[in-house]
């Protein structure tokens, strides 16, 4: 993993590729369950679901503290108002980040130019979980096309090699 943006540091399918040839790469919370849906794969996808949901509701529920705190401040309508649609804002940007991640490969660039927003906004990427969870793992489609990709080529160049090629005849 890249520690600075926390995205592999090489796609599915490509590292190790030995004789069996490429492995997946592991998805958080899941490992290698999703390539075959074994290992308690349904249990953990209800687990990532339940647990986002959970999550978020106790983020809301600790951000109710600060708007309150806001309140007692008494700084003002206009500066309570700021705050809630800041959060709103960072949120929903940061759920549509996180569901297109979830169907490409984000650029790491562009990733830490939006570090802050996606802090801020830590509720909707808890909800992409969420929703995503209930039709695969958050990742799984990317990873699984890429995982697919790199074992048509491992097939294909596997296939074109045969014998050895010391013994090869050459053609005068």
């Amino acid at each position: 993993m890249s520690d600075e943006n926390g995205t592999p540091a090489t796609p599915a399918g490509s590292p190790a590729t030995g004789p069996t040839g490429p492995r997946p790469e592991p998805l958080r919370f899941f490992g290698t369950a999703w390539v075959h849906h074994d290992n308690g794969y349904a249990l953990r996808r209800a687990g990532v679901a339940a647990g986002s949901l959970l999550a978020a509701a106790a983020a809301c529920f600790v951000l109710r503290f600060a708007f309150e705190g806001i309140q007692i401040a008494n700084s003002g309508a206009f500066v309570t108002l700021l705050v809630v649609v800041m959060f709103a804002v960072c949120s929903a940007l940061a759920f549509g980040h996180t569901w297109g991640g979830f169907s490409k490969r984000p650029d790491p660039e562009r990733q830490s130019s939006l570090r802050g927003l996606l802090a801020i906004g830590f509720i909707g990427s808890l909800l992409a979980y969420f929703f995503r969870s209930f039709t695969e793992a958050p990742g799984e489609k990317l990873h699984r096309r890429e995982y697919e990709e790199a074992r048509e080529q491992f097939e294909r160049r596997a296939t074109r090699r045969s014998g050895n090629p010391s013994r090869k005849r050459r053609h005068s």
